[in-house]
C-alpha cells in the first residue's frame, strides 16, 4: 500500500479494543520516528511521554473529558510537550544548535516576545504530531490525536518540570464496531483546497 492508499484508509479511532496491545517492536518503531521528526532551525522543543500502564492512563483519563475511553482502552498514550516557558528553551536548547540557528532564533523569534516565542515552539511540536499520526497509519495502528483534555492535570500526573502538556495521541487497536472506520462512515474531506 503506498501512503495515499494508507491516508485514504486512516481516520481518526472513536472506540479501542482494550484486550488488544500494539507490540513492542512496533511501539519502539513509532517511538523513533516521532523522535527523528523535523523542525524549524532543528529546535526540537519537545519531550514524548510514552504511557501504557492502565493505572497511569486511568489518572490520565479522568482529566480527558469526551476521551476518557479512548485513552482506558488504548494501547499506548503519547503526550506531546512543549518547554514550558522560553527561558527554559533557550537555557536548554540554544547551546545545542549550529550558529546560524541560533542567530535565526535570536534575530527572528525571541524578539517577538515570550507569546509569540510559546507558539512557534508549539508549532515544533504540531510538526511531530504529524509524523506520528502518518507514522502510525503505515505501521497498521490506529489513532486518536486529543487536544480535549485538562492539559495542566496531565502535566501534574505525569509529574513533569521543564516541559508542559500539548496535546496527546491514543494509539491502540480499533474496535470492531467502531462506527468511525471508513467502511462504515466513509471519510470527508473538502474538495476545494488545492487553489
Amino acid at each position: 500500500m503506498n501512503f495515499l492508499e494508507v491516508m485514504q484508509q486512516r481516520y481518526t479511532t472513536k472506540s479501542y479494543d482494550a484486550t488488544k496491545k500494539i507490540d513492542k517492536d512496533t511501539i519502539d518503531q513509532l517511538t523513533e520516528i516521532l523522535r527523528l521528526s523535523p523542525s524549524s532551525i532543528n529546535s526540537q522543543p519537545w519531550a514524548f511521554k510514552l504511557v501504557s500502564d492502565d493505572t497511569t492512563k486511568a489518572k490520565l483519563a479522568e482529566h480527558s473529558f469526551f476521551n476518557a475511553e479512548k485513552v482506558r482502552n488504548c494501547s499506548h498514550v503519547v503526550v506531546l510537550c512543549v518547554y514550558k516557558d522560553q527561558a527554559t528553551f533557550e537555557a536548554e536548547r540554544l547551546s545545542e544548535l549550529p550558529q546560524p540557528a541560533a542567530d535565526y532564533y535570536k534575530a527572528m523569534v525571541a524578539p517577538r516576545g515570550e507569546a509569540a516565542v510559546m507558539s512557534w515552539l508549539a508549532r515544533q511540536v504540531y510538526i511531530a504530531l504529524g509524523v506520528l499520526l502518518s507514522a502510525a497509519a503505515v505501521e497498521g495502528v490506529d489513532s486518536t490525536p486529543m487536544e480535549g483534555i485538562d492539559t495542566e492535570a496531565y502535566t501534574e500526573v505525569l509529574g513533569l518540570d521543564k516541559y508542559k502538556t500539548l496535546v496527546a495521541v491514543s494509539l491502540g487497536i480499533r474496535a470492531k464496531d467502531d462506527k468511525n472506520q471508513p467502511t462504515i462512515t466513509p471519510k470527508s474531506r473538502r474538495t476545494d483546497v488545492i487553489i
